[in-house]
């Protein structure tokens, strides 16, 4: 298995939820991921019949579980970079809309990589209430591998005082860096309207199962 995918696979676990998202207090940023991390395993555990047979349903559960803890415009607007104050309203709004729907896709297929790993969080540490950026860091732990450093990047909503991520750092791979110098160039000779399209086109690739799920 590709260590990337690997990597990916576990990173997606750890953001999905077994219950509502109105019961995970988001004010306890490390509170919150270490339940999301818990309520993860257990779920994907319990449905792994009726996602065999739908393979689909993963992204049922990312869209219905993962994505409410996840800042999309924020990340997308990053994305962008330079390029978005060059860009209209409704270019903007189509190329959330298509990110969101493209990390729904690409977030079920990494999940088709599941398997029973642990977690070992970092000690928490204080967080100043004037503090809106803070990094969560836990390791993942699998015996056949050794253990994998991961980072959460997370950003707090001034008004709300409410955490989401935004980020994830994989053995110090930013997922947000790389997908901007991927595409940097292309949105910048492109337009944001011809990536946002593909983007949507490739929302819309049907999950295949990995081999080991079969």
């Amino acid at each position: 298995m590709n260590k990337i995918v690997v990597f990916s696979s576990l990173i997606i676990t750890l953001f999905c939820v077994s219950i509502s998202a109105t019961e995970i207090d988001k004010s306890k940023p490390y509170e919150m991921m270490e339940t999301i991390a818990e309520n993860t395993f257990d779920r994907l555990k319990a449905e792994q019949l009726d996602i065999q047979k739908n393979p689909e349903l993963y992204k049922v559960i990312v869209s219905e579980e993962l994505m409410p803890y996840i800042n999309v415009k924020y990340a997308a607007y990053l994305l962008l970079g330079p390029e978005l104050k060059k860009t209209s309203v409704e270019d903007r709004k189509e190329f959330v809309t298509a990110f969101r729907a493209y990390l729904i896709s690409s977030y079920a297929q990494v999940l088709t990589q599941y398997s029973d790993q642990q977690i070992k969080f970092n000690p928490h540490k204080a967080v100043s209430s004037k503090k809106s950026i803070l990094t969560v860091r836990l390791e993942i732990v699998d015996s056949d591998r050794p253990n994998i450093k991961i980072a959460f990047k997370l950003r707090k909503n001034k008004k709300n005082g409410q955490w989401q991520g935004y980020d994830i750092i994989a053995e110090g791979v930013s997922l947000l860096s790389s997908k901007q110098a991927e595409w940097k160039s292309r949105i910048r000779t492109q337009g944001v309207h011809s990536i946002s399209h593909e983007l949507h086109q490739l929302a819309k690739a049907p999950i295949r199962l990995e081999e080991k799920n079969q």
